[in-house]
């Protein structure tokens, strides 16, 4: 199974203790098992930060506490941005995502061999559509 990469929403489902789908929790399971890491980008940091500030999530700590917390679990594991993964979010193939940060997502998991787990219909069209992999969660 290809490592995991958490869209910005399947990282608070996940941190919030919210209920995941079979497939997304057998998925974290044997990543457990396998004693791989859970990834999450950089990028996510910005959105929990911009969802707050809109009032479109409450969080009990401020967004850069909550977001400590989560990326310091010993299975997760953060992934900066790089320039080059910035420049491929320009270059997806297909009809990517138009949201910035899901093209970022997209382009980190195609870069690096990760497995998208997310709720967003538009990256599981673009799963569906072979440009990446996906897992709902």
């Amino acid at each position: 199974m290809r490592p995991l990469l958490l869209d910005t929403c399947a990282a608070i489902w996940l941190a919030e203790a919210t209920i995941l789908s079979k497939a997304a929790e057998d998925a974290l399971a044997i990543a457990a098992k396998n004693r791989q890491f859970v990834y999450i980008s950089a990028i996510s940091s910005w959105e929990i930060g911009l969802l707050v500030s809109k009032n479109r999530l409450k969080l009990s700590v401020p967004p850069n506490i909550w977001f400590e917390r989560v990326v310091a679990n010993p299975r997760m594991q953060l992934i900066d941005l790089s320039f080059r993964t910035l420049i491929a979010a320009s270059f997806l193939p297909g009809a990517p995502p138009r949201d910035p940060p899901d093209r970022i997502i997209a382009a980190t998991a195609r870069e690096n061999g990760y497995c998208i787990m997310t709720r967003d219909k538009i990256l599981l069209k673009y799963a569906q559509d072979g440009h990446v992999q996906a897992i709902a969660c």
